[in-house]
């Protein structure tokens, strides 16, 4: 399986475990630490641990193993590197305190959920949706100028 095929499966199996706010992160045109990131949100330790399982188990059925685990005894924030996509199931607080959008800005990123499209009917289980977002970029607009202090009034004679 390809990474990027890899990378949404993994983020599908995030949301069998009712996983939020579900981005992937694509770090192929800036760096060679791993092609993609997985990164979500959990609500609890529990559900930490639930979400980290059910990635770890689908991605063994479907033959992928993951080549190294972090944080599994803590669970505010599981790490699964499996080479060329690497999952953080995050708490929420944890995830905002790290905040790894922001340091990997420049990446394309990829929102998952499993929302269908208004004015359709599905009486199968939602498939992921995906809004791509453009990379972060630097902007040079220029802040307006301070405005001019008025004239000075005199301080009335008492």
């Amino acid at each position: 399986m390809d990474s990027k095929t890899l990378a949404f499966k993994l983020a599908e199996l995030a949301l069998t475990k009712k996983a939020d706010d579900i981005k992937i992160l694509d770090l192929r045109k800036i760096t060679t630490i791993a092609d993609f990131f997985v990164i979500c949100t959990a609500h609890s330790e529990p559900q930490v641990k639930a979400v980290a399982d059910a990635i770890l188990e689908g991605a063994k059925k479907d033959g992928e193993t993951v080549w190294h685990k972090e944080g599994t005894n803590m669970k505010s924030w599981v790490l699964l590197d499996f080479v060329d996509v690497v999952v953080h199931v995050f708490l929420k607080d944890t995830r905002a305190f790290y905040s790894l959008e922001k340091l990997w800005g420049d990446a394309e990123i990829t929102e998952v959920t499993d929302e269908e499209p208004k004015g359709r009917s599905v009486t199968k289980a939602a498939k992921p949706k995906t809004i791509k977002k453009p990379a972060a970029k630097k902007t040079t607009e220029k802040k307006p100028a301070a405005k001019k202090p008025s004239a000075k009034r005199k301080p009335a004679k008492r």
